[in-house]
Protein backbone atom coordinates (compact mmCIF):
# COMPACT_ATOMS: atom_id res chain seq x y z
CA UNK A 1 0.00 0.00 0.00
CA UNK A 2 1.37 2.99 -0.87
CA UNK A 3 2.21 5.69 1.76
CA UNK A 4 -0.67 8.14 2.74
CA UNK A 5 1.37 11.56 3.90
CA UNK A 6 -1.25 13.96 6.09
CA UNK A 7 -0.12 17.13 4.52
CA UNK A 8 -1.07 19.00 8.09
CA UNK A 9 1.23 17.24 9.64
CA UNK A 10 4.22 16.14 7.54
CA UNK A 11 6.19 19.34 7.62
CA UNK A 12 7.88 20.03 10.47
CA UNK A 13 9.16 23.23 12.17
CA UNK A 14 6.74 26.06 13.04
CA UNK A 15 3.83 26.88 10.46
CA UNK A 16 5.45 30.19 9.90
CA UNK A 17 8.31 28.87 8.92
CA UNK A 18 6.95 26.26 6.26
CA UNK A 19 3.81 26.23 6.49
CA UNK A 20 1.48 26.75 3.15
CA UNK A 21 5.01 25.79 0.86
CA UNK A 22 3.41 22.62 -0.63
CA UNK A 23 -0.04 24.09 -1.12
CA UNK A 24 1.24 26.66 -3.54
CA UNK A 25 3.81 24.69 -5.16
CA UNK A 26 1.88 21.24 -6.34
CA UNK A 27 2.75 20.09 -9.55
CA UNK A 28 1.08 20.00 -12.72
CA UNK A 29 -0.56 16.56 -13.94
CA UNK A 30 -0.14 15.97 -17.76
CA UNK A 31 -3.17 16.59 -19.73
CA UNK A 32 -2.75 14.37 -22.25
CA UNK A 33 -4.05 11.00 -21.80
CA UNK A 34 -0.63 9.77 -23.99
CA UNK A 35 1.53 10.32 -20.48
CA UNK A 36 -0.95 8.83 -18.25
CA UNK A 37 -1.13 5.62 -20.46
CA UNK A 38 2.90 5.42 -20.58
CA UNK A 39 4.20 2.00 -19.14
CA UNK A 40 6.43 1.45 -16.70
CA UNK A 41 9.69 -1.18 -17.79
CA UNK A 42 10.10 -4.43 -15.18
CA UNK A 43 12.85 -2.63 -13.98
CA UNK A 44 11.36 1.00 -12.91
CA UNK A 45 8.06 -1.03 -11.76
CA UNK A 46 10.09 -3.06 -9.33
CA UNK A 47 12.12 -0.09 -7.91
CA UNK A 48 9.10 2.52 -7.75
CA UNK A 49 7.37 -0.32 -5.84
CA UNK A 50 10.63 -1.00 -3.48
CA UNK A 51 10.44 2.93 -3.14
CA UNK A 52 7.34 2.77 -2.53
CA UNK A 53 7.32 0.30 0.32
CA UNK A 54 9.94 2.71 2.06
CA UNK A 55 7.67 5.55 2.10
CA UNK A 56 5.06 3.62 3.77
CA UNK A 57 7.17 2.44 6.66
CA UNK A 58 6.55 5.14 9.85
CA UNK A 59 9.62 5.38 12.20
CA UNK A 60 9.55 3.57 15.34
CA UNK A 61 11.58 4.45 17.92
CA UNK A 62 10.33 1.18 19.91
CA UNK A 63 12.71 -1.03 16.94
CA UNK A 64 15.49 -2.05 17.48
CA UNK A 65 16.88 -1.03 13.70
CA UNK A 66 15.03 2.09 14.03
CA UNK A 67 16.89 2.73 17.41
CA UNK A 68 20.17 1.30 15.61
CA UNK A 69 19.71 3.60 12.69
CA UNK A 70 19.66 7.03 14.62
CA UNK A 71 22.68 5.99 16.91
CA UNK A 72 24.53 5.34 13.45
CA UNK A 73 23.51 8.91 12.18
CA UNK A 74 24.90 10.42 15.25
CA UNK A 75 28.28 8.42 14.77
CA UNK A 76 28.41 9.58 10.81
CA UNK A 77 27.56 13.37 11.82
CA UNK A 78 29.70 13.65 15.44
CA UNK A 79 32.05 11.05 15.40
CA UNK A 80 34.57 12.24 18.04
CA UNK A 81 31.45 13.00 20.34
CA UNK A 82 29.59 9.52 22.84
CA UNK A 83 25.71 10.03 22.75
CA UNK A 84 24.84 9.69 25.88
CA UNK A 85 20.91 8.50 25.18
CA UNK A 86 18.51 8.34 22.31
CA UNK A 87 16.43 11.19 24.06
CA UNK A 88 19.15 13.50 24.76
CA UNK A 89 19.30 17.72 24.43
CA UNK A 90 22.79 16.43 22.13
CA UNK A 91 20.45 15.82 19.39
CA UNK A 92 19.58 19.96 19.32
CA UNK A 93 23.06 20.54 18.17
CA UNK A 94 22.25 18.56 14.58
CA UNK A 95 19.04 20.54 14.58
CA UNK A 96 16.58 18.65 15.77
CA UNK A 97 13.46 20.38 17.17
CA UNK A 98 13.95 19.02 20.91
CA UNK A 99 15.45 15.66 22.60
CA UNK A 100 13.82 13.02 20.97
CA UNK A 101 14.08 13.35 17.22
CA UNK A 102 11.51 10.66 17.15
CA UNK A 103 9.04 13.46 17.15
CA UNK A 104 10.04 14.98 13.93
CA UNK A 105 9.63 11.91 12.05
CA UNK A 106 6.14 11.84 12.62
CA UNK A 107 4.58 13.14 9.12
CA UNK A 108 7.30 11.60 6.90
CA UNK A 109 8.60 8.23 8.43
CA UNK A 110 11.73 5.97 8.35
CA UNK A 111 12.66 7.27 4.80
CA UNK A 112 13.49 10.90 6.23
CA UNK A 113 15.93 9.04 8.49
CA UNK A 114 17.64 6.52 5.59
CA UNK A 115 17.71 10.00 3.61
CA UNK A 116 19.91 11.38 6.53
CA UNK A 117 21.74 8.69 6.88
CA UNK A 118 22.71 7.60 3.32
CA UNK A 119 23.73 11.27 2.61
CA UNK A 120 25.94 11.20 5.69
CA UNK A 121 27.74 7.52 4.63
CA UNK A 122 27.62 8.44 1.08
CA UNK A 123 28.99 12.14 0.87
CA UNK A 124 30.63 12.38 4.20
CA UNK A 125 32.46 15.69 3.73
CA UNK A 126 29.40 17.26 1.90
CA UNK A 127 27.64 16.51 4.44
CA UNK A 128 29.41 17.73 7.29
CA UNK A 129 29.92 21.09 5.49
CA UNK A 130 26.12 21.53 5.69
CA UNK A 131 25.63 20.49 9.01
CA UNK A 132 28.34 22.18 10.37
CA UNK A 133 27.30 25.48 8.11
CA UNK A 134 30.76 25.65 6.69
CA UNK A 135 31.14 28.11 3.70
CA UNK A 136 29.56 31.06 2.82
CA UNK A 137 28.33 34.09 4.45
CA UNK A 138 26.02 32.34 7.02
CA UNK A 139 22.31 33.84 8.11
CA UNK A 140 22.31 34.71 11.89
CA UNK A 141 19.16 32.80 12.12
CA UNK A 142 20.23 29.36 10.09
CA UNK A 143 17.84 26.75 9.49
CA UNK A 144 18.27 24.10 11.60
CA UNK A 145 19.54 20.59 9.29
CA UNK A 146 17.91 17.82 10.61
CA UNK A 147 14.45 19.47 10.23
CA UNK A 148 15.44 21.24 7.12
CA UNK A 149 16.50 17.07 5.83
CA UNK A 150 12.80 16.35 6.65
CA UNK A 151 11.47 18.35 4.70
CA UNK A 152 13.52 18.08 1.57
CA UNK A 153 12.43 14.68 2.09
CA UNK A 154 9.21 15.78 2.01
CA UNK A 155 9.60 17.93 -1.09
CA UNK A 156 11.21 15.47 -2.92
CA UNK A 157 8.20 13.02 -2.61
CA UNK A 158 5.56 15.32 -3.52
CA UNK A 159 7.59 16.64 -6.91
CA UNK A 160 7.89 13.74 -7.81
CA UNK A 161 4.59 12.50 -7.49
CA UNK A 162 5.65 9.00 -5.64
CA UNK A 163 2.12 8.76 -3.60
CA UNK A 164 0.97 7.73 -6.79
CA UNK A 165 0.27 4.08 -8.34
CA UNK A 166 3.21 5.89 -10.55
CA UNK A 167 3.73 9.55 -11.24
CA UNK A 168 1.32 11.72 -13.26
CA UNK A 169 3.98 14.47 -13.31
CA UNK A 170 6.53 15.82 -15.84
CA UNK A 171 9.61 15.98 -12.70
CA UNK A 172 7.98 11.94 -11.78
CA UNK A 173 8.20 10.62 -15.30
CA UNK A 174 12.00 12.30 -15.84
CA UNK A 175 12.92 10.88 -12.46
CA UNK A 176 12.08 7.41 -13.49
CA UNK A 177 14.37 7.48 -16.67
CA UNK A 178 17.05 8.18 -14.13
CA UNK A 179 15.78 5.16 -11.87
CA UNK A 180 16.06 2.88 -14.13
CA UNK A 181 19.72 3.42 -14.67
CA UNK A 182 20.54 3.98 -11.01
CA UNK A 183 19.21 1.83 -8.10
CA UNK A 184 20.00 4.36 -5.68
CA UNK A 185 18.84 7.43 -7.46
CA UNK A 186 15.86 8.72 -5.00
CA UNK A 187 18.50 9.25 -2.36
CA UNK A 188 21.30 10.59 -4.55
CA UNK A 189 19.00 12.84 -5.81
CA UNK A 190 18.09 13.70 -1.71
CA UNK A 191 21.63 14.75 -1.63
CA UNK A 192 21.57 17.11 -4.82
CA UNK A 193 18.20 18.65 -3.56
CA UNK A 194 20.31 19.31 0.06
CA UNK A 195 23.23 20.57 -1.52
CA UNK A 196 20.81 22.91 -4.04
CA UNK A 197 18.87 23.68 -1.06
CA UNK A 198 22.03 25.14 0.86
CA UNK A 199 23.40 26.49 -2.11
CA UNK A 200 20.37 28.57 -2.78
CA UNK A 201 20.18 29.79 0.87
CA UNK A 202 23.26 31.69 0.70
CA UNK A 203 23.01 33.03 -2.62
CA UNK A 204 19.62 33.96 -1.42
CA UNK A 205 21.33 35.37 1.92
CA UNK A 206 17.79 33.89 3.17
CA UNK A 207 17.24 33.53 7.24
CA UNK A 208 14.81 31.42 9.08
CA UNK A 209 11.49 32.56 8.07
CA UNK A 210 12.67 32.51 4.24
CA UNK A 211 12.88 28.36 3.95
CA UNK A 212 10.01 28.24 2.57
CA UNK A 213 11.11 30.28 -0.47
CA UNK A 214 13.99 28.90 -0.80
CA UNK A 215 12.45 25.59 -0.93
CA UNK A 216 10.23 26.36 -3.49
CA UNK A 217 13.54 28.12 -5.42
CA UNK A 218 14.99 25.04 -4.96
CA UNK A 219 12.41 22.36 -6.58
CA UNK A 220 12.41 24.59 -9.71
CA UNK A 221 15.55 24.54 -10.27
CA UNK A 222 15.58 20.27 -9.66
CA UNK A 223 12.66 20.47 -11.91
CA UNK A 224 14.41 21.97 -14.68
CA UNK A 225 17.55 19.92 -14.57
CA UNK A 226 15.79 16.92 -14.79
CA UNK A 227 13.80 17.91 -18.01
CA UNK A 228 17.01 18.86 -19.55
CA UNK A 229 17.19 16.56 -22.39
CA UNK A 230 21.16 15.51 -22.19
CA UNK A 231 20.43 13.94 -18.54
CA UNK A 232 20.05 10.54 -19.33
CA UNK A 233 21.68 9.22 -15.76
CA UNK A 234 21.57 10.91 -11.76
CA UNK A 235 25.09 11.72 -12.67
CA UNK A 236 24.19 14.08 -15.51
CA UNK A 237 22.69 16.43 -13.33
CA UNK A 238 24.51 20.01 -13.50
CA UNK A 239 24.39 19.69 -9.48
CA UNK A 240 25.97 16.73 -9.18
CA UNK A 241 28.67 18.15 -8.95
CA UNK A 242 27.56 20.25 -5.68
CA UNK A 243 28.10 17.05 -3.78
CA UNK A 244 32.09 17.09 -4.38
CA UNK A 245 32.33 20.73 -4.12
Amino acid sequence: MLAQFNSRNAMVGPRAWIGGFFNRSGNKKFGSDKYLDYTLTPIQEERLQSLQERLGVPFDETRIEHQEALRDLWSAAFPNVELKSLISEQWKDMGWQGANPSTDFRGCGLISLENLLFFATTYPVTFRRLLLKEGGKRAQWEYPFAVAGINVSYMLIQMLDLQSEKPKCLPGLNFLKLFEEEEDAFDVLYCIAFAMMDAQWLAMQASYMEFNEVLLVTKTQLERELSLEDVHRIQDLPAYNMLFH
